[in-house]
């Protein structure tokens, strides 16, 4: 288990239901061999470097309605002139002892999907 960065609890607590327990990120060995299956080695060292920026400064955070107390922090990133989403559970005061706030998967999307996403959906914070 790797410590990715912390989440403002602010930012993100209309994802939750119930009170958040720290602003502690986590990946787990588990969900990196997730994002690695899913999305490949290559996404994942391009993007992993990432995963702190994306959780600590989103452009915006949805809210994930197949998972409970699940958000999704989105960014553009510049840099890779691509739109990453971080798909986030948020570890609540009512779970078990020594959970903490995760990294589930990684998405990319293209320009067209974001789009359609800030039409469609919204978001529970929006960057300034």
């Amino acid at each position: 288990m790797q410590i990715i960065g912390k989440i403002d609890i602010e930012k993100y607590k209309n994802a939750a239901n119930g009170e958040i327990r720290s602003g502690v990120l986590v990946l787990t060995d588990n969900q990196t061999e997730h994002i690695i299956k899913r999305r490949g080695k290559e996404f994942y060292d391009a993007y992993r470097p990432y995963f702190s920026n994306i959780a600590e400064d989103p452009d915006y955070i949805f809210l994930d309605d197949s998972h409970e107390n699940t958000a999704i922090a989105s960014k553009t990133i510049v840099e890779a002139g691509r739109n990453i989403h971080i798909v986030i559970r948020l570890a609540l005061v009512s779970d078990e002892e020594g959970l903490e706030n995760s990294i589930i998967t990684a998405i990319v999307e293209g320009d067209k999907r974001y789009r359609q996403r800030l039409r469609n959906k919204i978001p529970l914070y929006k960057k300034g």
